[in-house]
């Protein structure tokens, strides 16, 4: 159970490894940490071509490297498990701004928000920051991966069957294969893309699925297998792996998402991010 902080958003649990990315740390190891979401490094460079592309929806009073460096302090919160403090610097940048605070609500949302309502809530809050980046840098891979990984979530939360009758499906669908055509090396969108094969058709068979939603379990293997050659050390992949083997196979199919489990469970991770989806795979195995 994640640590109580006192009017504010729960702490990791105490028991959690300290990560640091102080200094120069980020950049050197910014490649790993978003093998999954593609995110360029928020350099100045990055900074100028942001402020450009969101126009009047821009930060006020922030040149190229004010923004860089806002833009990494908060990225580095995120890494070190300060979800609060990185999500309140990326909403304080508006839009551009939105990639950081969007996964620092939903992650914290997916772990350490315990309350059924409230994560809801929190998944559809990041939808809707998602929305207003899509409106202001609609060319930007993740304001549309953003709103996926949101309403996915969401979805999950009050069941696929719900969520296909509401056509949340459909939108989470339209997302991905956006995100993936404005960058086809996101392996997180490939992931959440096999995950949205295999619940489908694990929900309502394989004719329907393929019919009605376009869903197949032949492109949930295919698109998992590109993940995982995209991330192979990110236990979220070996997780993911292990929730779709048992989606597509049922009973039949124990002893390899436990294996897929335990991978995920025994990597080492590189950030606060990985050390709770490796959590997460542990205790699907005890």
């Amino acid at each position: 159970m994640a640590a109580k902080k006192k009017g504010g958003w729960a702490a990791l649990p105490a028991k959690a490894p300290r990560f640091d990315f102080g200094g120069e740390a980020l950049k050197k190891h910014w490649k790993a940490l978003h093998a999954g979401d593609a995110e360029p490094f928020p350099d100045a460079k990055r900074a100028a071509v942001l402020l450009k592309a969101a126009g009047k929806a821009a930060p006020k009073g922030l040149d190229a490297d004010a923004l860089a460096a806002a833009l990494q302090e908060g990225w580095r919160a995120f890494h070190e498990g300060r979800f609060e403090a990185a999500y309140e610097a990326g909403v304080a940048l508006g839009p551009v701004g939105a990639s950081l605070a969007t996964k620092a609500m939903g992650i914290h949302a997916a772990y350490l928000v315990d309350d059924d309502k409230e994560r809801l809530a929190r998944f559809e809050q990041v939808a809707a920051l998602a929305d207003a980046a899509i409106a202001a840098l609609p060319d930007e891979a993740n304001s549309h991966y953003r709103k996926a990984f949101g309403l996915g979530r969401y979805s999950q939360g009050i069941s696929i069957l719900s969520a296909l009758k509401q056509g949340l499906a459909g939108k989470v669908r339209e997302c991905l294969d956006r995100t993936l055509s404005l960058e086809p090396g996101h392996a997180e969108a490939r992931l959440a893309l096999a995950v949205y094969h295999a619940e489908i058709v694990s929900k309502v068979g394989a004719m329907i699925a393929g019919l009605t939603y376009g869903a197949k379990a032949s492109e949930a293997e295919k698109q998992l297998e590109a993940a995982l050659g995209r991330m192979p050390e990110a236990p979220v992949a070996w997780l993911e792996k292990g929730n779709v083997i048992l989606l597509l196979q049922g009973g039949k199919g124990e002893d390899a998402a436990a294996a897929a489990y335990e991978k995920a469970a025994s990597l080492k991770p590189r950030d606060a991010m990985e050390w709770l989806d490796a959590r997460h795979a542990a205790g699907l195995i005890e």
